[in-house]
């Protein structure tokens, strides 16, 4: 990682979701312990086992978290994009990291020292609800990933991943992969041959139409009923 210092931290930070609720001298408190970083694509930033005491906030790019096995093989847990955050148990608990994190893109990151981000966390109650709502909601997300993993078979997983982020009230919609299909296909436990296999079915059976890494579904309920 390269340290950048050509921002203004307290700016950043001030048009993130969790930090809009502090005011101009809070911002410039928690900015003393936070540093910004440019990122390479593929750049590891740290390993299942690392100690990174502090929250890493995506500003720009994607990184990806991921479990790593003694094969070679992974399995993808969450991709982070703008305005995502990462390694909240090396900030709040002093934990080693459960996963290792991979730049996707090239990025920009911000790293809050957990000390300063203790303090901020404990003179703002808002601040705290802020966080507390998104590792909730970020909870609520690997539930739902573990029960597709688990409980739904290979053309549910690919249908549920399409669906799952459709705009309300519409017949038909269109969809950007923002990862490459084997990244997906890890994220949803299958293997890439059966991610494309699928996506090659629903688009011969008129379900969908796929153009590079665009896909549009013809028909949400159509394509819902044969995934059962």
């Amino acid at each position: 990682m390269i340290l950048e210092t050509r921002h203004s931290i307290p700016e950043i930070l001030s048009r993130q979701p969790p930090f809009r609720v502090l005011n101009g001298a809070e911002l410039g408190i928690l900015a003393t312990g936070t540093q910004e970083f440019r990122v390479a694509k593929h750049e590891v930033l740290f390993q299942k086992g690392d100690c990174t005491r502090g929250m890493y906030l995506v500003i720009t790019g994607q990184v990806k978290l991921y479990l790593p096995s003694q094969g070679g093989s992974e399995k993808i847990v969450h991709m982070a994009s703008a305005g995502e955050s990462f390694g909240e148990e090396g900030a709040f608990i002093d934990r080693h990291c459960p996963v290792s994190a991979q730049a996707t893109r090239d990025s920009i990151l911000l790293h809050l020292d957990h000390g300063v981000l203790l303090r901020a966390v404990e003179r703002s109650p808002i601040l705290a609800r802020a966080l507390l709502t998104r590792l909730a909601n970020r909870m609520c997300q690997l539930i739902e990933n573990m029960e597709t993993c688990v409980q739904r078979n290979s053309a549910q997983r690919v249908v549920h991943f399409l669906t799952q982020n459709m705009p309300t009230g519409v017949d038909s919609f269109a969809v950007e992969l923002e990862a490459n299909k084997q990244t997906i296909a890890s994220q949803l436990n299958l293997a890439p041959e059966t991610f494309s296999r699928v996506l090659s079915r629903l688009s011969r059976d008129g379900y969908i139409r796929v153009n590079g890494r665009n896909i549009t579904v013809v028909n949400v309920r159509e394509l819902r009923d044969y995934a059962g």
